[in-house]
């Protein structure tokens, strides 16, 4: 699929921003006064800034307020309600410790599991497509949230547990990388069963049409393998590896942290642009594309 700017920011951004929340609810820092503000502009920064971002990618953004009314069928209109509450209750916590110097723990845990929810909401709106196999799948959610946990750790200067939890959340995307280039295979969706012709071998006579239009432009986006291997090495190395090491085996200071989330940064977002660019969309197959894959 073609990977929009707009949603690499979202997924990306709002990831870190809510993991970082989720720390600061459990009190894991627990800081009070300017320290306390420093901490939450920074998760408010990011979790709502990647929110907002999201909105560019609506074709009317003035109606997005209308996704709120769709809880109970749409993992999208349940990110936005979760989100929101998420917000509200984590803000009533950080001005607790900015303005008061006191913690609200039960208050503080309820947002934590919030910020938590937020990001698994985000994951099911793709887990929750059969239309693309390589989504459709248990590591979908646990790829998200690995990643927002291990970057929240890495924001809320816990070394130690940051660097094993980055090791822990590549692992993660290692194994969703290999079950995703054989689920358009194993989901059995050929030309054939996208077509309903099943009497024989089937292969396209011709493109369905002359030129490029909504669906090929947005669903039937390639990369080449190649391309695509190199950029998984270079996503795993900065994203998980770099920083991991960095944490775990260079000398602790403030230039060590701000290499390893400045490189866990750079990697995610080229995790994330592959893991919109790599889905492949069962529509694809009436274009033509993906064949090669599923034999």
């Amino acid at each position: 699929m073609h990977p929009a700017p707009s949603i690499i920011l979202f997924s990306t951004l709002s990831g870190l921003g809510f993991g970082l929340l989720a720390f600061l609810g459990v009190g894991a820092p627990a800081p009070m006064g300017r320290i306390a503000l420093v901490f939450y502009a920074i998760g408010f920064t990011l979790a709502v800034g990647g929110l907002i971002s999201s909105t560019f990618h609506l074709g009317r953004p003035e109606r997005a307020w209308r996704a709120f009314t769709q809880w109970r069928t749409s993992w999208l209109s349940r990110e936005g309600c979760i989100a929101v509450a998420a917000l509200m209750v984590m803000g009533l916590t950080a001005i607790a410790q900015i303005f008061f110097g006191t913690r609200l723990p039960f208050l503080g845990w309820i947002g934590a599991a919030l910020c938590l929810a937020t990001v698994f909401s985000t994951s099911m709106i793709y887990a929750s497509l059969r239309t693309v196999p390589r989504w459709h799948d248990p590591t979908t959610p646990a790829l998200f949230l690995g990643w927002s946990i291990a970057g929240g750790a890495l924001l809320a200067a816990h070394t130690v547990l940051a660097g094993g939890l980055l090791l822990v959340a590549l692992v993660i995307q290692i194994v969703h990388w290999l079950r995703g280039d054989s689920a358009l295979r194993r989901s059995g969706t050929t030309l054939a069963t996208a077509t309903g012709l099943t009497g024989g071998a089937l292969r396209s006579f011709e493109p369905p049409h002359t030129g490029g239009n909504y669906l090929t432009h947005e669903m039937v986006f390639q990369i080449g393998r190649k391309h695509a291997r190199n950029l998984r090495i270079i996503g795993a190395a900065l994203a998980g590896a770099l920083p991991a090491g960095l944490l775990l085996l260079a000398p602790a200071g403030h230039v060590t942290a701000g290499l390893a989330v400045l490189s866990h940064l750079a990697g995610l977002v080229v995790t994330r642009w592959l893991f919109f660019a790599e889905a492949e969309h069962v529509v694809g197959l009436y274009y033509g594309a993906h064949q090669g894959k599923t034999a």
